[in-house]
């Protein structure tokens, strides 16, 4: 088998297909930390998260025994017409790097909203129209998600509020439309249509916003309508539980080839991609059946991992969510305006921080321009513009594919593409013209937020 040559792409059959997700927290010894109410600092109760999120959905947010978790029958319908996504070996970028490493990605664009962000928007829109509900409410950063939820409820026939964080509502005008064509209405944040959202205006005049902020008017509006509930694209439980269907096909699609990689590799920011990848994978470390490197990386000017603290702190600049204990920079933390997108969050997935906390995996911390390097490098080598925030991933596994060339190390690198860039060519052409900037937080500006994290015993 390992002498087979491997394909470019290796796809699987409809029947190869994951007809369940894994629930990587059942194989945590360590389990991340409960939800907290932040009026009592008590773990917050099913019926607590009931008025924000759908009743199932809130049931697979709090579980942490159940390792597999069957996928609907509807579901698994509508994945069909996208899924199962390639697992691409990069024979064209190995050959231009010269290095004895083994490239692969899983490619995740390959659907009309351009990310891996539907496969947990069916999931939500599908658990929403069940229970009766007349729309979801959520919060976008490049858009992504926004457009794939705004797919998904066009199909369920549920209306949509997106609030979409002002700096990408204005450099991805095309991105709002596509949501708007699915029946979207979409909102740049912060706005002035929430209580929430005149006082961060207020507090910072002239903000170019971020997710925490787009976050909290989101919830805002889900709270204050009646038949309507929250959803959200990264950061929670059930988001990495519907991820999961990436890293389960990516192990079926190595196995079938006697594969093992050395190294997974994700861009993080809330954690559902980097969750969805890695988590069959991490699931056999955490069993000691085998051993991966998993490495995240994140922008240098949004650390979480790399510079954050893990604590108790608020979901949102709004401070109106439950407090989750992750690696943050400060719910008050807003990131500079640039390119990262979606990956422009202060927090981190209380898993994965859990993970990260007890050594299970790694993170690193790139610059803007020299991830709009590696992603012109492997536009023009492998033929697919990538996302910005999936262009961190390719970073990475760039570097480390060149240290293999300096070592003689043959190992097998995967990383996860996560979407396509051609909504995103303001950021491409502001590399291209040497307009890119990058603002890296000083210690002091994070050690300013940190500092009024909330006091949690």
């Amino acid at each position: 088998m390992a002498d087979k040559k491997i394909p470019y792409k290796i796809y699987l059959n409809e029947d190869e297909m994951p007809k369940s997700w894994y629930n990587l927290r059942a194989d945590m010894k360590n389990k991340p930390a409960p939800l907290l109410n932040p009026g009592t600092l008590q773990p917050l109760k099913a019926e607590e998260l009931a008025p924000i999120f759908c009743e199932e959905l809130v049931a697979q947010e709090l579980d942490e025994t159940t390792p597999y978790i069957e996928i609907p029958a509807e579901i698994r319908d509508f994945y069909k017409m996208y899924r199962p996504s390639p697992l691409v070996r990069a024979y064209c970028l190995e050959e231009k790097l010269q290095t004895p490493a083994k490239i692969y990605y899983k490619f995740e664009g390959n659907n009309t909203s351009g990310s891996h962000k539907l496969n947990s928007a069916i999931a939500q829109a599908y658990y929403a129209k069940k229970q009766g509900l007349k729309g979801v409410t959520t919060e976008t950063g490049a858009g992504q998600w926004g457009t794939a939820l705004s797919m998904a409820c066009s199909y369920f026939d549920l209306d949509c509020k997106v609030y979409m964080v002002k700096v990408s509502y204005e450099q991805k005008p095309f991105r709002r439309e596509v949501m708007r064509t699915y029946g979207a209405s979409v909102v740049p944040s912060p706005s002035e249509t929430t209580e929430v959202g005149r006082k961060i205006l207020a507090e910072h005049p002239g903000t170019t916003g971020s997710l925490g902020c787009a976050i909290s008017e989101a919830v805002e509006v889900a709270t204050k309508n009646p038949g309507y509930r929250y959803v959200l694209g990264s950061v929670l439980n059930q988001v990495l539980l519907h991820q999961s269907v990436i890293g389960l096909e990516t192990k079926i699609a190595l196995d079938k080839y006697g594969i093992k990689p050395d190294m997974i590799i994700g861009c993080a920011g809330g954690g559902s991609n980097l969750g969805g990848l890695i988590a069959p994978f991490m699931g056999e470390k955490l069993r000691g059946e085998a051993d991966y490197r998993i490495i995240a990386v994140e922008p240098a000017s949004c650390p979480s991992f790399t510079r954050g603290t893990f604590a108790y702190d608020f979901c949102d600049t709004g401070m109106i969510c439950p407090l989750a204990k992750m690696y943050t920079l400060g719910s008050g933390f807003i990131p500079s305006p640039n390119h990262a997108g979606g990956l422009r969050f202060h927090g981190m997935s209380t898993t994965l921080s859990q993970l990260y906390h007890d050594g299970f995996m790694e993170a690193v911390s790139v610059e803007q321009n020299s991830v709009f390097e590696a992603a012109e490098q492997f536009a023009r080598i492998e033929g697919i513009l990538p996302a910005p925030e999936s262009s961190h991933a390719i970073r990475a596994a760039i570097d480390e594919a060149i240290k293999c060339k300096e070592t003689g190390e043959e190992k097998t690198i995967v990383f996860g593409l996560t979407g396509t860039g051609y909504f995103d060519l303001v950021a491409y052409q502001k590399y291209n013209d040497g307009e890119m900037t990058d603002e890296i937080p000083t210690d002091e500006q994070i050690a300013a937020s940190v500092a009024r994290l909330p006091k949690v015993e």
